[in-house]
């Protein structure tokens, strides 16, 4: 199997920081706001360089999805920035209504998803996000896999016409994605190819998935693993020309089993292929407190669940 050279550790928000720092020095149409949470989404270079393009407007996360509508009709590509929880769930009808419905091109930028924001509960992780947004008409919806990849794609998305969603996280996480590489909206990167079963990943579980990858690897299974950093627009032939020779899948996911990624790719295979999927995702529960990896453990998403799905699949594919 390819083996991954680790550039570092870091955590994904960093990466959106350091796009959205970068963004601010080349782009002058680019505006950010935050509902309260500069450090926390690592937005403050992009303050401390750009203090008149910045607009903080506190826990008001309603008012900041209208604002950020509204400056869009100006010419500018607004990035608005609080924690997933907030991003969505607080503000689905603002989002409903003044952005997708009216196709503005506002960044909805979204950190600590998932279990990973960890000790602070379930009140603040939010794990229906993706599910949410990818029904929205009009909406691109953007997982990236690690630090590189999330700079990348904040810097891609503002060439991109129209609402996006950007979910990236907390924990750090090993960075193994190239500084050079190109993000391409809509475009999988196949990290792996193999021949007996698909891995289908995004967020963080593609770290998880590469580890798993190994493992099997190391047991005779032969694994092409996919990093679908975009859920929406989904790349529906790498998908089939994935399992078209695979003949299984395993999906993963920080997120509800129900409406996820995981779905996305089920939906692919019910309407042009049939195979066995396996799901590694949350199962219709909310978080709780806990460290990162202890709550990726417990609620079934690490590294020996998605070992455990690929062997599951194979032996369905084989009956």
């Amino acid at each position: 199997m390819k083996e991954f050279e680790i550039l570092g550790n870091k955590d994904t928000r960093s990466g959106f920081g350091e796009g959205l720092a970068e963004l601010g020095r080349t782009n002058e149409n680019v505006v950010a706001l935050c509902a309260d949470l500069t450090g926390s989404l690592k937005m403050d270079a992009f303050l401390k360089e750009n203090p008149e393009r910045f607009f903080q407007v506190g826990i008001a996360e309603a008012n900041m999805m209208s604002l950020a509508a509204g400056m869009t009709i100006g010419g500018k590509i607004p990035y608005t920035g609080t924690f997933a929880n907030f991003s969505t769930g607080r503000v689905y009808d603002q989002i409903r209504q003044s952005i997708a419905y009216s196709q503005k091109n506002v960044k909805i930028c979204a950190s600590h998803a998932g279990l990973t924001l960890g000790e602070d509960g379930a009140t603040h992780q939010i794990l229906e996000d993706i599910g949410m947004m990818k029904m929205l008409p009009n909406m691109t919806v953007i997982v990236p896999a690690d630090f590189n990849q999330t700079k990348q794609a904040t810097i891609a998305i503002a060439e991109h016409n129209g609402p996006v969603y950007l979910r990236f996280g907390r924990p750090v996480m090993p960075i193994f994605v190239k500084p050079d590489a190109k993000f391409e909206i809509g475009k999988a990167d196949v990290l792996t190819e193999g021949t007996d079963v698909t891995i289908i990943a995004c967020g963080h579980l593609v770290w998880k998935s590469i580890e798993a990858a190994k493992e099997l690897e190391a047991e005779g299974i032969s694994v092409e693993l996919i990093n679908m950093h975009t859920i929406k627009p989904l790349d529906v032939q790498a998908i089939l020309k994935s399992v078209q020779k695979t003949k299984c899948v395993v999906t993963a996911e920080e997120h509800m089993m129900n409406g996820g990624l995981g779905d996305s790719v089920a939906q692919v295979l019910a309407q042009n292929y049939l195979a066995p999927q396996e799901y590694v995702a949350v199962n219709d529960s909310f978080g709780e407190s806990g460290t990162p990896m202890e709550l990726m453990t417990k609620y079934g998403i690490d590294t020996a669940d998605v070992v455990n799905a690929a062997k599951k699949v194979i032996a369905r594919k084989n009956a």
